[in-house]
C-alpha cells in the first residue's frame, strides 16, 4: 500500500511562512506529477499547486500565486508558504498524480495523504 505523508504544518500569524513536506513510500513516484490541495472547515477540497515529474511545469491557484512555491526532489514534494493569510487556514494534502504531468484536477491524482494542519491567526 502506498503511503503519502505530509509534515510541516502549524499555527502561525498573518504574514509568516511555513514549509510543507511530502514523502511517499512509492519510490517510482519520482516519475509522477505531484500536487497539493487544501480543505478548510465546511468547504470542499481545493487545488493549491502542482508540479510535473521533472519540475519543469508548475501550476498554482490564483489565490496563492506569487506567495506559494512548489518544488520537488525525486519522490518528495515541498510547498513553501509565504505571506500567509487567515484564509489560507486548512488541512493541506499531498497527492501523487496518475501521470507524469502536473494537474489541477482531483481526478488526476491516485494516491493521497492524510494532510497537515495549517492555521493562520489574524
Amino acid at each position: 500500500q502506498v503511503q503519502v505523508v505530509e509534515s510541516g504544518g502549524g499555527l502561525v500569524q498573518t504574514g509568516n511562512s511555513l514549509r510543507l513536506s511530502c514523502t511517499t513510500s512509492r519510490r517510482t513516484s519520482s516519475n509522477n506529477g505531484m500536487g497539493w490541495f487544501r480543505q478548510a472547515p465546511g468547504k470542499e477540497r481545493e487545488f493549491v499547486a502542482s508540479i510535473s515529474w521533472n519540475g519543469g511545469t508548475t501550476y498554482y491557484s490564483d489565490s496563492v500565486k506569487d506567495r506559494f512555491t512548489i518544488s520537488r526532489d525525486r519522490a518528495m514534494a515541498f510547498l513553501q508558504l509565504n505571506n500567509l493569510k487567515p484564509e489560507d487556514t486548512g488541512v493541506y494534502v499531498c497527492a501523487i498524480s496518475r501521470s507524469a504531468a502536473a494537474s489541477t484536477t482531483r481526478e488526476s491524482y491516485q494516491y493521497w495523504g492524510q494532510g497537515t494542519q495549517v492555521t493562520v491567526s489574524s
